[in-house]
């Protein structure tokens, strides 16, 4: 049975194996080189200060992790972030990437975040589908901002509104707070 639960920096070990393939192999990401776990869990320790980040386990075994950042760091972008997701490439189609965005959700929420941007390189139509299934509308599209493996890659933006935004929202809470 699929758990969702908070990520630790214990946990870098299991996610840099589930993003390694991804850099490798990929233009899912635009990193060239795969961080390392001493990387991965300072990210992870910073992250969970003011957002979530969230593994889904089978048995003790990590399957996938998501998580949220900021989308950009100045004061009139407090209710919006970026999120992300990977699962292990072997393990795809288990609903592990539903139930992460699901708690990814449920803690935005809870902390007055109000919409939701995925960041998806073009050509990844599995990715722009499954967030279209969750609600997600594309809103923009940057023709060959991203050049991997000798080629230029567009970049296809996608939106969710949480809440409806009219009118003043209540403050952003971080999640270390919640």
């Amino acid at each position: 049975m699929i758990e969702i639960r908070v990520a630790t920096p214990a946990d870098a070990s299991a996610l840099v194996a589930i993003y390694a393939p991804y850099v490798r192999e990929t233009t899912i990401t635009f990193d060239y080189e795969v961080p390392n776990e001493e990387d991965f869990a300072d990210r992870i320790g910073e992250t969970v200060q003011a957002y979530p980040y969230f593994v889904a386990e089978d048995n003790g075994e990590i399957l996938g992790y998501a998580y949220a950042h900021a989308y950009k760091d100045r004061a009139a972008y407090d209710w919006a972030v970026e999120v992300s997701v990977y699962v292990d490439r072997e393990k795809r189609g288990n609903g592990a990437g539903k139930r992460l965005y699901q708690a990814l959700e449920k803690a935005l929420r809870a902390q007055n975040v109000a919409i939701l941007t995925a960041c998806i390189t073009g050509g990844n139509q599995d990715s722009i589908e499954f967030h279209e299934k969750l609600g997600y509308q594309k809103v923009a599209c940057f023709p060959k901002i991203g050049y991997k493996f000798d080629q230029w890659h567009d970049v296809i933006w996608l939106q969710k509104f949480l809440t409806e935004i009219e009118g003043n929202l209540p403050a952003f809470i971080p999640f270390s707070k919640l």
